[in-house]
Order: structure tokens, then sequence, then C-alpha cells
């Protein structure tokens, strides 16, 4: 369901992408790991068509986000990670306005509208402006405006980021339950052990380059190190002698 061949991009000359290769599968959970700076969300941004790429290409159901970005974009859902909404729309117009864009007819829209709704915990304040929301409702809204058109493919930037541990844990479950449907998630996150227990698969991406992909099993065979935690490894792939350096320090305190 998504598949990128070469995927570039540079900015002058800095390459904030190098050559990303992914084959992901209808219905698989995919984590997208990596530092600060080392392009998860300039990647997210080509893969949906927010930015063109240097070279190399992306194809979403196999659609090229370039040359058939309506196509492409008609299937997946996107929520950023800062949910960029409407203040002065109410939840229930701003879904509504979404679903118009997806061309849902009248009845249907206003079911998945209750329902989306319902499903965030927000039915009681469907009717209130956005700008009155906290953080964590704002991303709750930026997720069901993200489904209510039943995508074949979702990408998530930090999806948890803000929410509280019930919210965070129901997003989850709801994320879980669409990969059993069928649903492809790409999902960026930098809390590991969301990932180690979520994914199906991840890739860590360090610097640019795609330096590590497959199961937490993979990953532990690739690294010689059986029993590992998915955060052991990432240290490890990623340059975990850099905070070794810092337990030391702290030690010789």
């Amino acid at each position: 369901m998504i598949k990128t061949v070469g995927l570039t991009k540079q900015y002058g000359n800095i390459t904030a992408v190098d050559n990303v290769n992914l084959e992901i599968s209808k219905g698989e959970l995919f984590g997208f790991l990596g530092p600060n700076g080392a392009g998860k969300t300039t990647t997210i941004k080509m893969l949906t068509g927010l930015l063109k790429p240097t070279s190399g290409q992306a194809e979403i159901g196999g659609f090229d986000i370039v040359k058939e970005p309506l196509k492409a974009k008609s299937i997946f859902g996107y929520v950023p990670d800062q949910p960029n909404l409407y203040d002065k729309l109410t939840a229930v117009e701003l879904l509504g306005f979404i679903a118009d864009l997806y061309q849902i007819n009248g009845k249907i829209k206003q079911v998945r509208i209750g329902e989306l709704l319902e499903l965030m915990e927000l039915a009681d304040r469907g009717d209130e402006l956005i700008q009155g929301y906290s953080h964590g409702m704002k991303q709750k809204v930026a997720i069901a405006g993200a489904l209510i058109h039943e995508p074949e493919v979702i990408f998530l930037d930090e999806p948890t980021v803000g929410l509280d541990p019930k919210s965070a844990r129901k997003i989850k479950d709801i994320l879980r339950e669409l990969c059993n449907r069928g649903t492809t998630i790409f999902m960026s996150t930098h809390i590991l052990e969301i990932a180690e227990k979520m994914c199906d698969r991840v890739g860590i991406i360090d610097k640019g380059s795609l330096v590590a992909m497959g199961t937490i099993e993979d990953l532990r065979h690739q690294s010689k190190s059986e029993g590992s935690s998915l955060e052991d490894l990432f240290l490890q792939i990623t340059g975990g002698s850099e905070y070794e350096d810092v337990l030391k320090y702290l030690g010789d305190k």
C-alpha cells in the first residue's frame, strides 16, 4: 500500500532524506522511528504530497503521489504532529467540511460525524468552537477528521502527543483495530514503548538514511542483541555511545 523508491529530499547542500526505500503491506502498522532531525516528518510530508521529492518516487495504493496526487490523497488520511485546525469552527462543522471535501453524502456524513465524536469522547463538546479545546481535544478532532472517509492508509506524526493516558490508550486500541480490518498505518513516534507493543514492523531513520527495518525480532537478530528492548536497540543503532558518555559523566559525580 505504501512504496518508495530512492526517495530523497535535499535543501541546498543538506540532504534531509537520502534514498529511502520502503514497502508497507495492506493492514500493516508500521512504526517510523528516529532521533530529532533525522528526517521522519520530511519523509511523511513527501509521502502525503506536502513536499515534492528532489528525486525518487512514492506510491500510495499504487498511485504516484506526484503524478496522481488527487487519486493518492483520496485514499489516505493524515494527522500532523501539530494539528492546525480552524479555530472558529465547531468540531461538527469541521468534520462536516472535511466530509464534503471527500464527497460523503448528507446522511452518511451525519452518521460518521456522530460516531467519530462519540468514539473520541467529544460528543458533548461537538458544538463548541475548536478555539476553546485543549491540545489533546484538538488532536482527537484531527484524528477523527483523518478517519471520516474511511481511508485505506493513515499517516500519523506523533499521534499520542498531548493526550492523557486514557485517551492515548484508546487511540492505540483504535489504530490496532483499524489494522485488523485492513487499514495500513504509517506512524511516527518518539515513544518507543508504544512502537514496541503496537507495530508489526519498524523502520529507523538516522541523519536522513534508513538504517534498520524489520520486526523487533529482526532488529535484535541484526544487532546481535537477543532479548534487548526496542529502546536499547534504538540507542545502539543510532549512536548509543553518546548516552553511555552521559551516564558515565553522571556516575562520576
